[in-house]
């Protein structure tokens, strides 16, 4: 029996997905972004243990909701990725029911590994958070490269994998337009790709830093303006890319 680690769940989310959605956060996550609205996700080893059975008894009390609303199941974190073996069950599990199924990921896939392919053979949708194209940048908002979640978009993009892009918009980091260009420039030829999702910064999980007794280094940042969101959305619509935010 495959167990996962769960950081913790929602049943009624309506932001990770179409329709109503079940969401799963996955514990563990090998990024440190410094917007990190899930501070309490990264510990590899935390969370709490659960069997994909135990998760699907919880999913079913909520499947008419999930089902009125042509909602489903999104697995998020974390990095659900990290646990791709006890998604993949899950997702199984799900379509077993006629759930539909999402994952939120940031595409750090470390080996293509069968289990990669089984997972994604049953998720309907993918939502990929390509945080920043140049490399530089991306490292110094994640402390990581971008090239295992580029290469995770182009072997979706093989794969015709359903897909939405999400971009969050930070003053400072990403709300230029040259990082805006480079991003619709790098998804336009990919048809898989159904739109892109851009989400305003917020300050909403600084307080989880500071229970960790950590700085949250963007209290200086504030939330995008409206004429910003709408300067880097015309960016990708200017390019034929459906865009909202």
């Amino acid at each position: 029996m495959t167990l996962g680690r769960i950081h913790s769940t929602e049943s009624f989310g309506t932001v990770d997905g179409p329709g109503i959605r079940f969401i799963a956060f996955m514990q563990g996550c090998l990024m440190r972004c410094q917007y990190c609205h899930n501070r309490d996700s990264w510990d590899l080893d935390g969370g709490t243990r659960v069997s994909v059975a135990e998760l699907m008894a919880k999913i079913i009390d909520y499947k008419p909701f999930l089902d009125a609303s042509n909602g489903g199941v999104t697995a998020s974190g974390g990095e659900a990725i990290l646990q791709a073996e006890f998604v993949a069950e899950l997702f199984k599990a799900c379509k077993d029911n006629h759930i539909h199924t999402c994952l939120d990921t940031n595409g750090f896939v470390r080996k293509y590994i069968p289990i990669i392919d089984e997972l994604l053979d049953n998720t309907d949708l993918v939502l990929l958070d390509i945080k920043q194209m140049f490399d530089d940048k991306h490292i110094a908002l994640t402390k990581v490269s971008n090239q295992r979640t580029l290469e995770f978009a182009q072997y979706l993009a093989k794969r015709g994998q359903k897909t939405w892009i999400r971009y969050v918009v930070i003053d400072g980091f990403t709300a230029d337009e040259a990082s805006a260009i480079a991003l619709a420039d790098f998804i336009k030829p990919m048809t898989n790709v159904e739109k892109v999702e851009l989400l305003p910064y917020h300050q909403l999980g600084a307080h989880k830093w500071q229970a960790f007794g950590e700085s949250y280094s963007l209290s200086h940042v504030s939330p995008p303006s409206k004429e910003t969101m709408e300067r880097i959305c015309g960016v990708f619509n200017a390019r034929g890319i459906n865009a909202s935010y």
